[in-house]
């Protein structure tokens, strides 16, 4: 699932390659992922778009002040960039695109999802703040406000795993089940470690294991086409998605726990003192 640093890659990207160039057509291949109607996706042909930004995982692409194409690539989509975009039509329900935007140089994208269950979600809004998605979101990780004593309040009175919080993008935006794993990691600290109980050392650490992990990251997605994104997340990844390699900090096996849609990767020395996870999704540590 692209996560903040890739969006932050991607939003990058299409500032310095799409601002300033006008939309000429659009084209829908998964009606469901269109998610509104009114604006109609035709609003914005002929619009220039003037400005990419990123919220959270969502990326929006502004024509103005009251025209807005927004997208989150959910856990399979992604943007693929084309100088020279295909002319092939595009059969609904027939290809993994699901919408393609056209620009007057030729150039253009398409965001496709892969795989059979689909999450891609497409708006077109006069304001951002339309998408409930975005209107929900937590502040910014690594927003300039986003300051050690304001990380320690959303963690007190919460009574739930910090794996889960840090995903939760109603608490922080932009951090995902990757991203989540690097940062425990990091932090040398368990994914069902209980929010509220941290210790002050701990939130010093959990949250400078944050800031580092996600800085290093967004730094080597930074000027990076949407082709090389992925490889250089897998490339960056210490314990995610690394199940039986070996713990590069201290060499231990790095294990998994498995979830109906979703695995964690974690190192037992680093972060549970030796102890593995049960592979239950409530489970304690073993005895």
């Amino acid at each position: 699932m692209p996560e903040m640093p890739e969006v932050q890659g991607l939003t990058t990207f299409l500032t310095e390659r799409a601002v300033g160039r006008t939309i000429v057509r659009t084209a829908v291949g998964a009606i469901a992922a269109l998610k509104t109607y009114d604006p109609p996706n035709t609003a914005l042909h002929g619009a220039e778009i003037t400005a990419a930004s990123r919220q959270g995982k969502f990326i929006v692409l502004s024509c103005g002040s009251d025209l807005h194409l927004v997208f989150h690539l959910a856990k399979a989509g992604w943007l693929r960039w084309y100088e020279t975009l295909p002319t092939t039509l595009i059969k609904p329900g027939k290809s993994p695109i699901a919408l393609r935007v056209a620009l007057d140089d030729e150039s253009g994208f398409d965001l496709t999802e892969a795989g059979t269950k689909k999450s891609l979600a497409v708006y077109v809004v006069r304001d951002p703040q339309e998408v409930p998605g975005i209107a929900r979101l937590g502040p910014d990780p690594l927003g300039s406000t986003f300051t050690r004593e304001v990380f320690g309040g959303l963690l007190r009175g919460r009574r739930t795993q910090i794996k889960g919080l840090l995903r939760d993008q109603s608490v922080i935006a932009g951090i995902g089940n990757a991203y989540s794993d690097e940062i425990l990691h990091a932090a040398r600290m368990s994914p069902y470690a209980i929010a509220d109980k941290l210790g002050d050392d701990e939130v010093d650490r959990l949250f400078a294991a944050m800031q580092t992990t996600l800085t290093d990251a967004v730094a080597e997605a930074s000027g990076k086409p949407p082709a090389d994104l992925k490889d250089a997340k897998r490339r960056g990844m210490q314990v995610h998605a690394r199940r039986g390699e070996a713990c590069p900090v201290c060499g231990d096996t790095v294990r998994s726990v498995f979830f109906a849609d979703r695995s964690l990767e974690y190192c037992p020395t680093c972060q549970t003192g030796g102890k593995p996870l049960a592979d239950r999704r409530l489970s304690r540590l073993l005895k």
